[in-house]
């Protein structure tokens, strides 16, 4: 339930370590009313690094050890910035983020971990791939991996660190590779002595394993140069190597160093706190901090005991109270996994090994993943005793209420008030003359103007807020309402923008509008448009409102003037409405709302040009009345039918999975009630069949053109990078649809 306090103090955290994941899940079950709670991570996913070894080694997924972090800023509440940060200003207390205006905070923690590249070494950045962070570093290991199980790369592999993290990883590919069946060999370079940081007996057990999977240590060896064909040490001798791996320790990301903070060898100082020495406002936490009071080593453990007080210090720095203090155990289990099934654990003097280790340990690392698999689910309050039965029956039966064009008013009642509107034209008793100005009609994508000889297009959008990131919500709002313009086969010029803000203060109004002018602004203005003006207010909630109008060149393409025959191209997959209303549910993969994000946010101006190039003879684009609503509104305009292939619409990743999970948007059941007697026969008995309800967001163009100009078209649309297809074809009327 979203709280009545007016937002008035920004936190963001910045980075997805273990921490802030901690954190942000702490924050969900307790939120701080008043404060506007941001993550910004470059990716969507974060991954838990005690679970790499066993990832390397075939024993999990990549998914098994990826932290979701759109449903965990969800669960939290908290606003979603998939970026990398390139800096930070302490004085203007902004952060500085590729293509978007710096975000601003009142308080800063940062967890951005470590990274393990070593671009010292000349050659390291053009052929071998850093350990740390994870992302590049799984794909290349894979795409690897999978060369060599096909023989299409020698197996031979060079790890640059002889130190835990190093042999490990070691371990894990030797593992991996072993079970490819291809020859192969891997490689350790060490400069110094291997694994000097644990004690002689489990320094011995990981040296005999290494030499039981054939793994060739080479200590006193320092890296001189990598290339291409493997890495020459500073001796002259050569480690021949198709892949070569950087582990050498725990480096800082090097653009802290002009941050301001005061730093220990690169990383950022804490006190016991986790309070920057230097600098009140921000905190730090995980491998990117140093404890100046208790220095330990760069280990998982600690960033898992950092996140109580962590969390603790960030609220009471906002709302007053007592901070605590973080003090280090000085000894913590080590459990280090031996490639199979098997690991090693080591604590203080002791030093145990064997498979009963590795079950401990995926036991251990399952539990923690287990914290962010299954959010607690909140529970909203019950809804108070004295609301009538009916209108308990519609809060508690329907789906939560959807953002973007799920939230619109349904088709079915829409359509009743404008009949009436049309019929009562004319009757009243200071009723205007029809406009000889005035070419459109109600229901068309966009009203038609002729000013002055000057063919205009008008039309007016607007979204119920849905994402945590003004930027991209500004993209989408954007690119939706010139969705109507493009239909038309018009070209925009000019906007009004119309916002509403929920309440909050003056300093998080200005980043908060910052934000959205910015991605609105981009799109408008990379359409050919101007923004001329607008309106703003404060609200209950987030509303994005654009009227932009446009100039058609030639005769505007309108849903009249299909012909039987035609075919129907539709330029992007469906399916945006059920991955919102499954973000809402925290039922939705990271990698599923990117993709989703990602197709709202691209243009379709190009796509509108080649349709029109193409001989396009009736268009629209599909928005809150589904697929088939639009479908249908075109066919009664042009008084024809058609027969859809279910399997021929393209789906936007993830949007099948839910429908099969039983999710539906809250618009769907009215998209399909009025459409329902103008559906010929029975539906397909497949689950995918009620997304061609499902309301759209920035939804595809949809255009009827004639059938031998099809092939050409889709070429010309994929090829500019559109999921396009022919997706049916149209009929003799009447004006309905068959879906086979």
């Amino acid at each position: 339930m979203q709280s009545e306090i007016p937002l008035a103090s920004d936190i963001v955290l910045l980075g997805g370590g273990h921490a802030h994941a901690l954190v942000l899940r702490k924050w969900g079950m307790d939120p701080l009313p008043g404060v506007r709670l941001t993550l910004i991570d470059p990716q969507v996913a974060a991954p838990y690094t005690g679970m790499l070894p066993g990832h390397v080694a075939g024993h999990y997924t990549r998914q098994d050890l990826d932290i979701d972090l759109v449903a965990l800023a969800g669960f939290a509440g908290a606003r979603l910035v998939t970026a990398a940060a390139t800096g930070i200003d302490l004085d203007a207390r902004t952060i500085t983020l590729p293509d978007r205006p710096p975000l601003g905070w009142d308080l800063l923690s940062i967890d951005i971990g470590i990274t393990s590249s070593m671009d010292e070494v000349p050659g390291f950045a053009e052929h071998a791939v850093a350990a740390k962070p994870l992302g590049a570093f799984a794909r290349r290991w894979e795409a690897f991996r999978d060369a060599v199980a096909k023989g299409d790369l020698p197996g031979r592999v060079a790890v640059i660190g002889g130190g835990v993290a190093g042999v490990e990883l070691a371990l894990a590919m030797a593992h991996a590779l072993r079970r490819t069946g291809a020859r192969h060999h891997v490689t350790v370079i060490e400069r110094d002595r291997a694994l000097s940081g644990l004690g002689d007996g489990p320094r011995q057990v990981l040296l005999d394993e290494m030499a039981r999977a054939g793994i060739t240590l080479q200590e006193q060896s320092a890296v001189q140069q990598i290339d291409a064909e493997g890495a020459t040490l500073t001796s002259g001798a050569r480690v021949e190597a198709a892949l070569v791996v950087g582990a050498a320790g725990a480096r800082p990301f090097g653009w802290l160093a002009d941050t301001g903070l005061d730093l220990t060898d690169g990383f950022i100082s804490v006190g016991p706190g986790l309070q920057s020495v230097s600098h009140a406002s921000v905190f730090a936490a995980g491998d990117c901090a140093a404890l100046g009071h208790a220095p330990r080593p760069k280990a998982g453990v600690f960033a898992v005991r950092q996140a109580p007080v962590l969390f603790h210090n960030l609220r009471a720095r906002v709302a007053g109270g007592q901070k605590r203090r973080y003090d280090p155990q000085g000894d913590y289990l080590k459990l280090i996994s031996l490639g199979d099934r098997r690991a090693l654990a080591v604590r203080g003097g002791l030093h145990y090994q064997g498979p009963l280790m590795w079950r401990w340990k995926d036991r251990i690392d399952q539990a923690f993943m287990d914290k962010f698999r299954k959010l607690p689910v909140m529970r909203p309050a019950a809804p108070p005793a004295r609301i009538a039965t009916a209108a308990r029956e519609m809060i508690e039966g329907a789906p939560p209420l959807c953002g973007g064009c799920g939230a619109k008013i349904g088709a079915g009642t829409l359509q009743g008030v404008l009949a009436d509107l049309e019929a009562r034209r004319g009757t009243g008793k200071a009723a205007p003359p029809a406009r000889s100005d005035v070419l459109g009609r109600i229901g068309d994508d966009a009203a038609i103007l002729s000013l002055g000889g000057v063919t205009q297009v008008l039309t007016t959008d607007h979204l119920r807020g849905f994402l945590s990131d003004p930027l991209l919500m500004g993209e989408i709002a954007a690119v939706h309402a010139l969705g109507d313009i493009w239909s038309m086969g018009a070209t925009a010029q000019s906007a009004l923008v119309s916002l509403t803000l929920p309440r909050m203060s003056p300093r998080l109004q200005r980043r908060t509008l910052t934000d959205l002018m910015a991605g609105i602004s981009g799109v408008v203005e990379a359409a050919g448009a101007e923004i001329v003006g607008g309106h703003t207010a404060q609200g209950a909630e987030m509303i994005l409102g654009l009227t932009i109008t446009g100039l058609a060149e030639d005769t505007p393409i309108t849903h009249a003037g299909a012909h039987p025959g035609d075919a129907l191209i539709l330029t992007r997959p469906v399916g945006s409405g059920i991955l919102l209303a499954g973000m809402m549910q925290n039922r939705v993969r990271g990698a599923w709302a990117q993709a989703a994000t990602d197709t709202m946010c691209r243009p379709q101006g190009d796509a509108a040009a080649i349709l029109r190039k193409g001989g396009a003879r009736a268009m629209t684009d599909v928005t809150g009345f589904g697929l088939a609503g639009h479908l249908l509104n075109l066919l009664r305009a042009s008084d024809v039918g058609a027969e859809v292939t279910l399997s021929d619409v393209p789906l936007m990743a993830g949007a099948a999975d839910l429908a099969r999970a039983g999710i539906r948007a809250s618009l769907l059941d009215e998209n399909r009630a009025a459409v329902a007697a103008s559906i010929e026969g029975s539906l397909p008995e497949r689950a995918e069949a009620a997304l061609l309800f499902d309301p759209q967001t920035a939804g595809g163009l949809l255009a009827a053109l004639p059938a031998d100009q099809t092939p050409g078209v889709l070429k010309a649309l994929q090829a500019a990078g559109h999921t396009a297809a022919r997706i049916g074809t149209l009929a003799e009327g009447p004006a309905t649809l068959r879906v086979v």
